[in-house]
């Protein structure tokens, strides 16, 4: 798994964490049924604190991307390709909704937002 987090970065390292773990799962590289790596193991694999880890893996499970089990690893339970229930759709479009309005503030045309979007998409399975 190959993960680089940016200490300097605006973004908290629990959620550059959790990010990059969604893209490894929507990219097919995290499959449903995969451990990741105990909290503590990732922590020291990363050289950041367990707390840190562990704020991004209990938002993965709030996600419904990962089952956390007591004494046990993280089970990924995402990327499974299944019919979403409209209120996930609307979650997602609730999520988008704001870093388009930005987008077009910051001046980028309807086109070029299409064009963005359809690169993104290429990069997931």
């Amino acid at each position: 798994m190959n993960i680089h987090l940016d200490p300097s970065s605006e973004l908290q390292l629990y959620k550059q964490l959790a990010n990059q773990l969604i893209e490894l799962i929507a990219k097919g590289k995290l499959k449903n049924g995969d451990t990741l790596p105990s909290v503590r193991s990732m922590a020291s694999d990363l050289g950041i604190n367990v707390s840190t880890v562990s704020k991004s893996y209990h938002e993965l499970e709030e996600k419904g991307l990962i089952e956390l089990k007591p004494k046990a690893k993280a089970i990924i339970i995402g990327g499974q390709k299944k019919e979403l229930e409209e209120t996930e759709v609307e979650k997602v479009e609730n999520a988008l909704k704001p870093i388009m309005a930005e987008a077009f503030a910051r001046g980028l045309e309807k086109d070029q937002m299409t064009s963005l979007f359809h690169r993104i998409l290429k990069q997931w399975k």
